[in-house]
This record gives structure tokens, C-alpha cells and sequence, in this order.
């Protein structure tokens, strides 16, 4: 069993910003693998479905970026999902648009969602980062960035990333990460 998570902020100010990059993958997931209808549990939304023979949960938490762990750990203690079948699909400033990196474990590289689930659960989940490039400067201009939407050559960059984690998810819930790196290494090479 395992459970996806994907990061964002509700409201319809923040839909179709950077920082809902997880969000965007959670819907496309479970549209693509027919999931149910996302229904209110655990402070998110949360769907059920398949991914191949497992059982998958998809979570989108609602209790905006800062606060993501407490719907990350009380979705996984619910159906005790342990934190090697976590999966959060994230935003990262530090990767360029365009650009796709998945890791199990690590730091939180200044991420609020990813500092909020490490403190709630444990770093030692998967994650998927979904490069949205980096602005000059820092402070007002980072949270800016991250709150802004895309531009129309943007969305569609970050439609083929969509597309990309859509097309191999199937091996990292199959095979593990780093199988999983390792093919989406491959597949984004192939691209260029």
C-alpha cells in the first residue's frame, strides 16, 4: 500500500501557481489511473485507487504549505503506511523548469511542506522534485516566484513533466527509487 502526496496551497488564488506543481501531479494521477472522487479526511482531500496491483491513496493536504505534515501523518498512521511507501511530489526552486530528481530522504532545502512533514513523520520517504526554476533574488522575490503561475511555454514544460512522472510512476511503486531514478534519468536524457 502506499500513499501520494501531493504539495500545494488551496484556494483558487494559488490553483495553478509553482508552488501547486504536487498538486497538478496528484489530479493527473488520479485521473490517469482512474481514481475515486477526492473526498474531505485527515485535513485533505484524499482518493483512493490502483497503480498496477498496489493499493494507492493520493493526498492533497488543505492546510496550506507550512502546516503538510499533519495531514501526511495522519493519513499514513490511519492505513499504516510506512514512510519507505510515501511518495510527496513537490516544487524546487533549486531545479530549473523542466527538470525532474527523486530521492529517498534528504533534507528539506528550505521547502516549509517538506520541513513540516519531516518534523510530523521522519525525512525518510520518497520524493519527487518537480524543477520550477529560481528568481534572482531572495526573501519577497522567492515567495513571489513560488506564488506566481506559469507562462503558457511554462505550462507546457511542465505538462511533459506532468506527462513524464504519469508515464513512470508505475516503476518506483513497483520497482523502488532507485530503479526509479535511474529510468527517470533515462527518459528525461532522452528529451534533450
Amino acid at each position: 500500500m502506499f500513499l501520494i502526496v501531493g504539495l500545494g496551497n488551496p484556494g483558487k488564488e494559488y490553483e495553478n501557481t509553482r508552488h501547486n506543481a504536487g498538486f497538478m501531479v496528484a489530479d493527473a494521477l488520479a485521473q490517469k489511473f482512474g481514481f475515486g472522487v477526492f473526498k474531505e479526511k485527515f485535513d485533505g482531500l484524499i482518493a483512493e485507487g490502483k497503480i498496477g496491483t498496489e493499493k494507492v491513496y493520493i493526498l492533497k493536504p488543505q492546510t496550506y504549505m507550512n502546516l503538510s505534515g499533519n495531514a501526511v501523518v495522519k493519513a499514513a498512521n490511519f492505513y499504516k503506511i510506512l514512510p519507505q511507501n510515501v511518495i510527496v511530489i513537490h516544487d524546487d526552486m533549486d531545479l530549473p523548469l523542466g527538470k525532474i530528481k527523486a530521492k529517498l530522504g534528504g533534507g528539506a532545502g528550505g521547502h516549509n511542506g517538506l520541513k513540516s512533514i519531516d518534523a510530523a513523520m521522519t525525512p525518510n520517504y520518497n520524493r519527487i522534485r518537480i524543477g520550477v526554476g529560481h528568481p534572482e533574488g531572495r526573501g519577497e522575490e522567492v515567495v513571489n516566484h513560488v506564488l506566481s503561475g506559469f507562462g503558457k511555454a511554462e505550462k507546457e514544460i511542465l505538462q511533459k513533466d506532468i506527462e513524464l512522472i504519469l508515464e513512470t510512476i508505475e516503476v518506483l511503486i513497483g520497482k523502488g527509487m532507485a530503479e526509479y531514478s535511474s529510468c527517470l534519468g533515462m527518459r528525461q536524457k532522452a528529451w534533450i
